[in-house]
């Protein structure tokens, strides 16, 4: 029978020098990732699937509903890769607005789509789930998997912490979330959440009614107004994002706001 002192702790932390290089990768990742994304303006961020083709009844309402947000002036930030991501990068391309990535490396590379104006590829998952939070002023979370309801979560829990504002979250598609959403309900049954927390996010199957809770909970409640895009400077290394289609009409910017 062992004594006590002959136990020994499991290995764990580090090296000194060690956890020193890997605070200077972090540093690193997040400069990356400021850089490339500090002209992409304010976004909306859309969560989802990377595994449904554009065949599919998501990827088309994605599609649809990503345009019309992009019509009201955001930028559509996406995790940059396929299936929902790229149906988001899509509609904003499909109206001539800005659409960006924010790409994780993984052991099976997931390639950016092909509709990104701009992207960064990040090693850490923390730091791009931040970067995808930092620019955005909602987010909307599509049909996904343990990757969409991560980011879902976690948002939420930020909001209700005031960790961050009180960005409209919102979630689409009732029936693909419905155990989700009863689950929300036994949680706020057995008191581990609070009745206002039901007010954290909206749930909806309506683009118009996605798109008019984002009039009011961000363009009205941040002020936000139109102008021209801050022009990088040249002693940065700096680069302008710019559509790689035609710039949204005037006209249209008015008639959704």
């Amino acid at each position: 029978m062992e004594t006590k002192k002959e136990i020994q702790f499991l290995e764990g932390p580090q090296s000194r020098w060690k956890e020193f290089k890997y605070i200077v990768s972090v540093l690193f990742e997040f400069i990356k990732g400021f850089r490339a994304l500090h002209f992409v303006g304010p976004c909306v961020t859309v969560f989802g699937s990377a595994r449904f083709k554009e065949d599919h009844e998501y990827y088309k309402t994605t599609r649809t509903l990503a345009a019309e947000i992009a019509q009201l002036g955001f930028t559509i930030m996406t995790g940059g890769g396929p299936g929902l991501m790229e149906a988001a990068n899509r509609g904003a391309k499909d109206i001539g607005g800005r659409s960006v990535g924010c790409n994780i490396v993984l052991p099976v590379e997931q390639s950016p789509n092909q509709y990104l104006d701009e992207w960064v590829n990040m090693k850490y998952f923390f730091i791009r789930k931040t970067l995808l939070i930092k620019y955005s002023y909602a987010f909307v979370v599509m049909p996904g998997g343990f990757g969409t309801l991560d980011e879902f979560y976690e948002a939420v829990t930020l909001v209700q912490t005031k960790k961050i504002s009180m960005f409209p979250i919102i979630i689409f598609d009732r029936s693909f979330y419905k155990e989700i959403l009863d689950h929300n309900e036994r949680m706020l049954k057995a008191g581990t959440i609070s009745k206002s927390d039901e007010h954290l996010f909206i749930v909806t199957d309506s683009i118009k009614e996605a798109v008019d809770y984002i009039k009011e909970k961000s363009i009205k409640a941040f002020r936000l107004q139109y102008r021209k895009a801050p022009k990088p400077f040249w002693g940065f290394l700096e680069k302008e994002i710019k559509p790689t289609s035609e710039v949204i009409p005037e006209d249209v910017v008015k008639r959704n706001t």
